[in-house]
């Protein structure tokens, strides 16, 4: 039961991301003869109360690192893992924290469009990826905590859970109007992410929680500072580019020009 109540954790966020999903495509159907279709695209950046989630799943992280029933369930989830699966090691994880990110980049050159062209979304990615890396390796080593293996004291938060979640989150304001379902793969293989940490031993349970709240504020933050940041460096400047696929002297690639 508590690896269910575990797995239910960490799908959280993107059973409430469907949730409001479905709410903004009543409200948007309702008044669609009202709303400039710049407005229907979900062009605005995320309002302070979509901060709510990862609040709750910081805090939850949070609140282990005192003695109480948190930290125990830490604990007895490690134990029951590792009583079932002792021998897991299955480093998937290392490399499906990146996959919503390549997701984006894959979807763009198949065609599909973002919210956001390549350049304005490669530096979204790039700022919430920063803003990621900054708040967990503090925290990290404000809070030292000892991972279950016992190799080092920076478990608390998941770095790759972190960042598993932040391009999860990524992917989904680029694409949850083209479909939910491209947010709810992303979410699905964040959450993957998270529970081979813990059954490979690299992190308990609340780790991973802290870890998929600091990913998803990242890149809620970064869309909220980058409009401001991108009127800073560029003032009234705008960027024409093109991206397209090559092929030459038997080797594939990408061929990028941009002109202000």
């Amino acid at each position: 039961m508590r690896f269910f109540s575990l797995i239910f954790m960490l799908c959280l966020p993107g059973m409430i991301f469907a949730q409001q999903t479905d709410t903004s495509k009543r409200d948007s159907s309702q008044s669609v003869l009202k709303v400039p279709v710049m407005k229907r695209r979900g062009l605005n950046p995320p309002q302070v109360k979509s901060f709510i989630v990862p609040a709750v799943l910081i805090s939850y992280g949070l609140l282990s690192l005192g003695n109480n029933a948190v930290r125990r369930l830490d604990f007895s989830t490690k134990a029951e893992l590792q009583e079932d699966h002792p021998a897991f090691a299955v480093h998937a994880d290392n490399f499906l924290q990146f996959a919503p990110g390549v997701a984006f980049y894959a979807l763009n050159l198949a065609g599909v469009k973002s919210k956001h062209g390549i350049v304005d979304g490669t530096a979204l990615y790039v700022l919430s990826e920063a803003i990621m890396g900054v708040s967990t390796f503090s925290v990290k080593h404000i809070v030292g905590r000892e991972r279950p293996n016992g190799s080092d004291n920076y478990s608390f938060p998941s770095g790759h859970t972190a960042n598993a979640f932040a391009a999860a989150e990524f992917l989904n304001q680029e694409y949850r109007d083209v479909s939910p379902w491209i947010g709810y793969a992303g979410y699905t293989v964040a959450t993957a992410t998270g529970v081979l940490r813990m059954y490979n031993n690299k992190h308990w349970l609340s780790d991973v929680v802290a870890g998929a709240g600091f990913g998803i504020a990242s890149t809620k933050l970064a869309y909220l500072i980058y409009p401001h940041l991108k009127k800073l460096v560029m003032g009234k400047q705008t960027m024409k580019y093109s991206l397209v696929p090559m092929y030459q002297q038997k080797a594939a690639g990408l061929a990028f020009s941009g002109t202000f």
